[in-house]
């Protein structure tokens, strides 16, 4: 599977394709950039010692941080840069395994839905599955994700 896509249109996507993302290995500075981004400063994240006596054993990423680096890898794909017109939310999301400092990831984007908005004739909805794992492919992101998507004839 190609890992260089072209911006789609709504009238380019077809339910059931499929996108695969480049990958991505997470950095110390990425926490310290979303903690000081959302101010969530919470030890779990940003204190070592601390989080080597807990659970996992060592740091892990926000749960939002997350979210965040699974949207990324959408955008990465090229598919809507400049087709984006809204992204309107998600119907789920799940955060099944953590994601450590040193992590390599990566995602796999299905096309689950597309259709029409009856107020709208310049764009359409889109509804991307996104599958975010790591390099020894844990899953660790799952969620739909729905974009107002411009149609070609509306294309600026």
């Amino acid at each position: 599977m190609a890992y260089s896509y072209e911006p789609h249109h709504f009238e380019d996507y077809e339910i059931g394709q499929e996108f695969v993302s480049v990958g991505r290995t997470v950095t110390e500075a990425d926490f310290m950039m979303h903690s000081a981004l959302s101010g969530d400063w919470t030890e779990l994240h940003t204190n070592k010692e601390f989080s080597e006596d807990g659970h996992f054993g060592q740091r892990i990423a926000h749960g939002p941080m997350t979210f965040v680096q699974a949207t990324g890898f959408v955008y990465r794909c090229g598919i809507v840069e400049r087709t984006a017109y809204a992204f309107l939310g998600m119907n789920y999301m799940d955060l099944p395994n953590p994601v450590f400092i040193g992590d390599t990831l990566s995602a796999e984007i299905e096309v689950a839905g597309k259709k029409e908005v009856s107020s709208r004739d310049d764009v359409g909805l889109v509804t991307l599955d996104v599958t975010m794992t790591k390099q020894d492919e844990t899953v660790v992101f799952e969620g739909d994700m729905k974009f107002l998507i411009k149609k070609t004839d509306f294309d600026d």
